[in-house]
């Protein structure tokens, strides 16, 4: 393989540079795949309202002692399809990547999501961070193809629906 490239230096094991030999670049071959840890029933089957969607995050959200940030990826008729943690931060902040949220909804093959945080304080008021967070995913989503359908903040038994306070 290495010989029938060679005319055009893709696998050459060395490369000339100014006279002098320069060895090649390694680069690994890869796959990406999805590992399930766990499994739940949801008896709704989909979520049909910000309501539904606090059943399920409630379960992972509600008594812990520090901020996480919670990704269903969901399909066309809103069945959920995983479950995924994609940031566990501290005390009073959890700093999201729209890559860590849209990594999981694009291997699972996501139609959209939605997403949730708690605030241990029990306060679901939504932060200035909470707003902008909300906005670069629903911006992230749409070149992406994939919704985003609403972001819960989840405080002591109640919770915040973004999209029913006009934020998406």
């Amino acid at each position: 393989m290495q010989n029938a490239y060679k005319s055009n230096g893709i696998f050459s094991m060395t490369e000339k540079e100014g006279g002098k030999s320069k060895a090649a670049k390694r680069v690994n071959i890869v796959s990406v795949r999805l590992v399930k840890e766990s499994s739940m029933l949801y008896k709704r089957r989909s979520i049909g309202s910000p309501a539904d969607g606090y059943e399920i995050f409630k379960d992972f959200l509600e008594d812990l002692d520090r901020e996480a940030f919670i990704v269903i990826s969901l399909d066309t008729k809103n069945q959920p399809l995983s479950i995924n943690v994609a940031h566990i931060g501290n005390i009073n902040s959890s700093i999201v990547s729209p890559a860590c949220v849209m990594r999981v909804a694009l291997l699972s093959n996501a139609a959209s999501i939605m997403v949730a945080h708690n605030h241990p304080s029990g306060n679901p008021e939504p932060s200035e961070a909470d707003l902008i967070t909300t906005k670069k995913l629903e911006e992230v989503g749409d070149l992406m193809g994939i919704r985003l359908l609403d972001h819960l903040i989840i405080g002591d038994g109640h919770f915040i629906s973004l999209k029913e306070q006009g934020f998406l």
